[in-house]
């Protein structure tokens, strides 16, 4: 932000254009469109009856917690609920099922997407909805949830979801911040366009119409050559778009998820999504590009943000080390010494990042005061563990792996493939030139 303010100033007293600059410009006009199109978003109020079928793919989970979930989803009285442990047999899960009351079924096939095709083919409701196996459900989630499916132009409906008891740890907080912060600007936002992007999948609602259509697909595309088991909620969203239907967010349906208590579980969970995301963005890129310009924007700016703030730090680390453009802090007045000059930068840099990321996401703030004070911590971790991951995401997203946080999971093909080079061509070259346009 300093220096997007400095080379700003520049322009205005000489009429020197810097990259960066206009970089940060379209970065805060995206800012802007999402906040204008937030504004208008509200979600549906009449009621809506149709018959529902819950599928909850499951590996393993804490017996208490999984007792939870499956009870708070019953007492909604959905038509049916089908639980799909895969992988290895879990008989304390199988109970668990028996003990509440709900339809189970074993597949020794793992990997969650085919739990979700074995769970779609059971199904007999209208509507289907995916649960995550650690997703608790609030008063009326489903009731909710199914509203938007009255405009038959719908296809999919996510939830409004926050994190578990978030004051756990600095990394649950972080987590719930990051939920709250896509809740109030990019959901409601891609929602009002009836384009979201991706319906998260903790909960999520499809018409059962289109899953049986592009199960065959689910199961088999490939992209860069590869078959990547993660991301199938940006997967399914992306058929339901293809399809022609609009994809909608709830803001009235709320869902509490588990986030990790530990670094590395919680970089494995960021990597996954890194991959995951960024793969299906190019892969659905040629039709947002046709049919939805704003959220190829978005996804686009979303995959180009970290390459250029990692190349932009590379480069200012060198200018501040070989005291290039120095020219540009002049108007800081700065002291002669060179560790107080580059003190007093890092510190103004330091408060202005943090002052934009409060004006940026106030709204979540609104709704967590306390959380303005563990800013300085949200920001480092998203300068020196979200961004790297972001990149490396990129890079390494025609490598096949499984799940990643999951034993017993899907464990990705075991074969050579020659297309994973280019995200590396790619990724250089986005990287290069971020440094070079921070010079």
């Amino acid at each position: 932000m300093l220096a997007f303010l400095l080379q700003i100033n520049a322009f205005v007293k000489s009429g020197a254009v810097y990259p960066f600059a206009v970089f940060m410009l379209w970065v805060w006009l995206l800012w802007l469109l999402r906040v204008t199109l937030a504004g208008q978003y509200r979600p549906v109020q009449a009621a809506y009856n149709v018959s529902t079928s819950v599928v909850i793919p499951v590996v393993d989970e804490p017996e208490d917690l999984f007792r939870e979930v499956l009870s708070r989803i019953r007492e909604q009285r959905p038509t049916e609920i089908i639980v799909v442990i895969n992988g290895p047999r879990n008989e304390t899960l199988e109970k668990i099922c028996s003990d509440v009351g709900v339809r189970w079924v074993w597949t020794e096939t793992p990997g969650k997407r085919n739990a979700v095709a074995v769970g779609v083919g059971m199904s007999s409701g209208d509507v289907v909805v995916l649960v995550d196996s650690d997703t608790v459900w609030t008063n009326d989630t489903l009731r909710e949830l199914v509203k938007p499916f009255r405009d038959p132009r719908v296809g999919g409906v996510t939830t409004r979801q926050r994190i578990l008891d978030p004051g756990r740890t600095v990394l649950t907080r972080w987590a719930d911040w990051l939920e709250n912060v896509r809740n109030e600007y990019s959901m409601p936002a891609m929602s009002v366009l009836g384009t979201v992007g991706c319906l998260p999948g903790r909960t999520i609602a499809f018409r059962r119409s289109i899953l049986v259509d592009c199960m065959d697909r689910f199961l088999t595309e490939r992209f860069l050559g590869v078959f990547l088991e993660v991301s199938d909620d940006r997967t399914l969203t992306n058929y339901t778009l293809q399809a022609g239907y609009r994809t909608v967010y709830q803001s009235t349906s709320l869902v509490f998820t588990d986030a990790p208590t530990k670094l590395a579980k919680l970089t494995k969970q960021q990597y996954r999504w890194a991959r995951g995301s960024q793969y299906n963005t190019l892969r659905m890129l040629p039709w947002m590009l046709r049919n939805a310009p704003v959220l190829a924007v978005l996804y686009l700016s979303d995959i180009l943000v970290p390459f250029v703030l990692v190349g932009c730090f590379v480069s200012w680390g060198i200018a501040l080390a070989t005291g290039l453009k120095s020219q540009l802090y002049g108007a800081l007045m700065l002291p002669d010494e060179s560790w107080q000059r580059v003190a007093i930068i890092l510190g103004l840099t330091v408060v202005m990042t943090l002052a934009s990321l409060a004006l940026r996401f106030g709204r979540h703030f609104a709704h967590s005061p306390g959380d303005v004070f563990a800013l300085p911590v949200f920001m480092l971790i998203n300068t020196f563990i979200l961004m790297p991951i972001r990149v490396l995401g990129f890079f390494r997203m025609a490598h096949n792996a499984g799940w990643g946080t999951r034993a017993g999971g899907f464990a990705g093909e075991r074969r050579r493939n020659p297309m994973l080079v280019l995200p590396y061509i790619a990724g250089v070259i986005m990287l290069c030139g971020s440094v070079l346009l921070g010079a």
